[in-house]
């Protein structure tokens, strides 16, 4: 199932621009007094719904890369809703117990959005799969219908074909609703036009200035995984990988970053298997993500349903080899032999294959480092800025 909409992500105020304030309205107007369609002679309102930053996660991330340098843009005003908002301070414990957190969360998230929709001349909705997008998205797209506002639905999850096939007739209403579909690959765009929707992709954002991009030489055999520790990421397959790796490099090390419901399961497999100099780090702050970068030398990825992960950009943008799965909308940012080398999912002898032709062949990875540093920069805010803008005002009609 798709990510926990309110116990993945956290509230901004540790991260976002605004530290003290979840919602950062305008300051004129109230909730009622544009439920009818305002003369657009201004900067255009946009309301950002999405997970903020309290517990790691994608959506929480790409909002907070998307939110910043928007505010510094005279075109736009932008504000953020959580929806995973905080509660007051006698109630705050409950957010930490699973479900309940949502039973408590949910009215408090609808509230907010029933406030704040009518200030605002565009809704701009993350979202993932299943039930967390009946509980978030969906709310948030009715909410703005009802407010005559326009919406743009940023979809990110890569179970979006068993999502769309599964779940139709609780998500094909709401979609229906929607100004604008976008998404982070041109794989999701094949996926949503199957089942009828046209959609168009605009890429996630790194700030490669945060990474140092250095190129490894020697490389040593140093592995890192940065995804979370649930089934659809695979992260055993890494593990088994390294298992072949450590029989022929003794001193290999791995580092795996995340964590998530597998967290027991895969710290057993790795002692079943013996592996030595092996961590794990949990999960690492996005504010401090860039060291953990630095410090390794190859990225390995063995995800089984995937999208675009941008640990792999975020990799490009270190220096990092990638050695990846094949999954889903991975070869639309990976060219094999050219930014990183891909192997069929679940295929771990595969995995450590490739690691090892890595670590046998410099010059290999030196040109794949390098056209992979190169390709990152259509990630960068330079490169998708603009276009987000655009979208705002094409669908706004200025």
């Amino acid at each position: 199932m798709g990510e926990n909409v309110f116990g993945r992500i956290a509230d901004h105020g540790d991260a976002l621009v605004w530290p003290k304030d979840e919602i950062r309205p305008d300051s004129g107007g109230s909730s009622t007094d544009n439920a009818s369609p305002r003369a657009l002679d201004g900067p255009l309102r946009v309301l950002i719904v999405a997970p903020s930053l309290r517990i790691l996660g994608g959506q929480a991330v790409q909002a907070s890369r998307l939110i910043e340098p928007l505010t510094a843009d005279p075109r736009v005003k932008v504000s953020f809703l959580p929806i995973n908002p905080l509660l007051p301070s006698v109630l705050k414990k409950l957010q930490s117990i699973k479900y309940i957190r949502t039973a408590v969360t949910w009215p408090l998230y609808l509230a907010n959005l029933l406030t704040q929709v009518g200030k605002h001349d565009i809704v701009h909705v993350f979202s993932a799969s299943y039930l967390s997008f009946l509980l978030a998205p969906a709310p948030a797209i009715f909410a703005a219908k009802m407010r005559k506002k326009k919406v743009v639905l940023n979809y990110h999850s890569g179970e979006a074909e068993d999502h769309l096939a599964r779940w139709p007739k609780t998500t094909t209403p709401a979609i229906n609703k929607v100004d604008a579909i976008v998404v982070p690959s041109t794989y999701l765009v094949d996926v949503f036009e199957r089942f009828g929707f046209k959609s168009r992709a605009i890429f996630n954002t790194v700030d490669t200035g945060r990474f140092n991009f250095r190129v490894r030489r020697p490389l040593r055999p140093h592995f890192l995984s940065n995804r979370n520790l649930e089934p659809m990421y695979n992260v055993e397959s890494i593990l088994r990988a390294f298992a072949i790796i450590q029989q022929r490099f003794g001193d290999a090390r791995l580092t795996i970053a995340g964590d998530g419901s597998q967290r027991a399961h895969l710290r057993k497999t790795a002692r079943s298997l013996g592996l030595r100099n092996t961590e794990f780090v949990g999960q690492v702050p996005h504010d401090r993500i860039h060291n953990l970068y630095d410090e390794c030398d190859i990225y390995l990825n063995s995800s089984n349903i995937d999208n675009m992960p941008c640990s792999i950009i975020e990799s490009f943008a270190s220096g990092l080899p990638v050695v990846t799965t094949n999954s889903g909308g991975i070869p639309h940012i990976v060219t094999h032999e050219e930014t990183g080398l891909l192997v069929k999912r679940g295929d771990y002898g595969s995995l450590a294959d490739a690691a090892m032709r890595l670590l046998d062949d410099e010059m290999l990875a030196w040109k794949i480092t390098r056209k992979a540093r190169e390709e990152c920069e259509k990630y960068s805010w330079q490169a998708v800025g603009e276009q987000w803008i655009k979208l705002y005002y094409d669908i706004a009609g200025k």
